[in-house]
């Protein structure tokens, strides 16, 4: 059985993982207290006056008591000092509150909560939304968390495969953990081999394998996306952003520019930016070309432009942009 604190305040602008938190500890209260240990504020009855009378009321539930308070953001310092200080300076025994806080811009997590929540002996937790380039060792601090070491590579594939959506990373990085068990250490093969295993990731790798002139292993992912009932028409913008993205990394690489200068001007992912390079590097600049012409046209044809059946035009484009 977990132990409680006092407060806590989960407060940030990453939204979705402040719900997360709130829905877990919710799921956890009441495993512990049933439905009716568990009181929920918000909107109107979510004020400090309101929640300062909640603390101070008797009860005679058995075991321990949840107060979950959502919307904080919109209180003001003043009233938190007002109604709370008194009853939090001395917070009720088996009882627990709970403060979120869904920041964005102005709407913020009054500072005497923080101050407030801390003196009663309870926790303060930001959950903020990180920009791309701190995302790689966020994800190796969370990976270490569930008992896994996540290299850099490795977590630099993870974003450039799974996106930038924190939730999202931390639900693969559970994923990996289960797989390969605590203590493990993860790299970019491990990542690569086990993470986003899903249509989204096969459609990529129809694009990398046309880029790379890989006709057979392009011809047998496509067919496996049209299995599981993937449209031509949301494939092409895929492998014609892909294709471009190397087609004009080649055609600075053959201009004469270096690597690291190419590298420090791509934005997103550095693993992903050093992948593109790597893939510039070995292929042919006019197969890339015609690559790109034959997705415009299958492109034209998946809107009327050809009597060829959908599959058929686009095998053949395959064929074509794989040389």
């Amino acid at each position: 059985m977990p132990a409680f604190k006092p407060a806590y305040l989960i407060h940030g602008d990453d939204h979705g993982r402040v719900g997360e938190r709130r829905a877990r500890l919710k799921a956890v209260a009441e495993a512990q207290s049933g439905a009716g240990g568990v009181e929920g504020f918000e909107g109107d009855d979510a004020t400090p006056a309101s929640i300062a009378l909640a603390l101070s009321a008797m009860t005679f539930a058995i075991g321990r008591r949840f107060l979950i308070v959502d919307g904080v953001e919109r209180w003001k310092d003043a009233e938190v000092t007002a109604e709370l200080a008194a009853v939090l300076a001395d917070p009720p025994p088996d009882t627990t509150v709970a403060f979120f806080a869904r920041e964005d811009g102005r709407a913020q997590a009054p500072a005497a909560l923080h101050k407030l929540v801390l003196k009663a002996g309870g926790d303060v937790a930001a959950e903020k939304v990180r920009k791309v380039k701190e995302l790689p060792r966020w994800a190796m601090e969370q990976a270490r968390q569930l008992g896994v070491e996540l290299d850099i590579g490795g977590a630099q594939a993870l974003v450039a495969i799974v996106g930038e959506r924190q939730q999202r990373i931390l639900r693969e990085l559970e994923t990996l953990a289960l797989e390969h068990g605590a203590g493990a250490a993860l790299g970019a093969e491990e990542v690569e081999a086990s993470a986003a295993a899903s249509s989204e990731r096969q459609a990529w790798s129809l694009a990398d394998a046309i880029v790379a002139a890989d006709r057979r292993g392009a011809t047998a992912v496509y067919g496996e996306l049209r299995g599981q009932g993937e449209d031509p028409a949301r494939l092409i913008p895929l492998m014609a952003r892909r294709v471009r993205e190397v087609l004009a990394i080649a055609e600075r690489l053959e201009r004469g520019a270096a690597p690291a200068d190419i590298k420090a001007s791509l934005k997103g992912n550095p693993y992903a930016a050093d992948r593109r390079i790597r893939e510039a590097r070995g292929a042919d600049l006019w197969t890339l070309r015609g690559a790109l012409e034959a997705i415009a046209d299958l492109e034209l044809a998946t809107r009327g432009g050809s009597e060829l059946a959908a599959d058929t035009a686009a095998l053949r484009a395959i064929a074509r942009a794989t040389g």
